[in-house]
């Protein structure tokens, strides 16, 4: 067998996406160099490491042998390359983070300098939605999660690095109702939800339980961008974290409507499972968040006291 540490790379990512195209993204490549790599490395092998049914690729009960392997062995060049960095006495390792998906909002601004300071830094960042976050959160695969509400079955330690304020938003076309009172809207503009489990649709039903209003579920949706181009679009109402919205309030398509014990306020935080031994960057990320998130709230979310 004569395979390299390129196919080894391209395969391993094949397994993880399960997808040729997927792959050629996140690998900066083309797709014919996936394909060609694949069928190189894969006619090393006298059993399959994968199958195509239709146009889906699956990997094969030996194909997923083969990508632990592979799996070990990039681990092993990734730390001696970080070894020889830090022998330099240049910070290096890979950052792990996931990101529930409000969070795209809000995170890049606590990564670009640290990125751009440390060079030798891989980031690897997943933007998903909370059940995501907290498996993986849970299962020790990443360094950091960023969330807005803290889990209630993970020992966490945390970070607060900017708060969180969510509002009733509607299109310009709603007339506010003097009565300040969410149920006298409810009647003629149906409230649109998000996924079950979100973060969002929590601190949203806490909201409408603890105020006694009854609301039928007409339209749920799985994002915040998708949550907000329905209201631009007059499909209903919905309460949604302020972060995302900047561009659309400043423009006019969108306004917050004022009701009664409103704005919730929760807190975006940094978290990471209690007890962990951090690596020597995550460690130096933590210290840069603490000492910078103030800095960076200044620069980029001073708008947000305006509301």
């Amino acid at each position: 067998m004569n395979y390299t540490l390129h196919q080894l790379q391209v395969f391993y990512k094949i397994t993880e996406t399960l997808s040729i195209t997927k792959a050629a993204e996140e690998l900066h490549l083309t797709q014919p160099a996936v394909s060609i790599q694949l069928k190189n490395f894969q006619n090393q092998f006298d059993i399959p490491l994968t199958e195509i049914v239709g146009r889906q690729i699956f990997i094969t009960d030996f194909g997923k042998e083969i990508a632990a392997a592979a799996e070990t062995i990039l681990n092993e060049v990734y730390a001696i390359n970080y070894k020889t960095q830090a022998f330099k006495g240049q910070l290096s390792g890979r950052l792990k983070i996931s990101v529930v998906s409000t969070g795209k909002y809000v995170i890049p601004y606590y990564l670009t300098d640290f990125i751009k300071n440390n060079k030798e830094v891989e980031l690897e960042m997943d933007v998903t939605n909370k059940t995501k976050v907290l498996k993986a959160l849970k299962n020790n695969e990443i360094d950091f999660a960023l969330v807005s509400i803290l889990p209630k079955d993970i020992e966490v330690e945390s970070k607060i690095i900017l708060e969180n304020k969510l509002y009733l938003i509607g299109n310009k076309s709603v007339d506010i109702n003097p009565t300040n009172d969410l149920v006298a809207y409810t009647p003629n503009y149906p409230l649109i939800y998000r996924e079950l489990g979100s973060a969002t649709r929590i601190s949203m039903e806490n909201y409408i339980d603890q105020n006694g209003i009854k609301s039928n579920m007409k339209l749920q949706l799985t994002s915040n961008e998708a949550v907000k181009q329905s209201v631009i679009a007059g499909l209903g109402l919905s309460i949604m974290p302020l972060i995302g919205l900047k561009n659309e309030l400043e423009k006019g398509d969108l306004k917050i409507i004022p009701v009664k014990k409103l704005p919730i306020i929760t807190n975006w935080r940094l978290i990471w499972l209690k007890g962990k031994k951090l690596s020597p960057v995550a460690s130096a990320y933590l210290k840069y968040i603490t000492d910078s998130h103030e800095k960076i709230n200044e620069a980029y979310f001073s708008w947000i006291t305006n509301y």
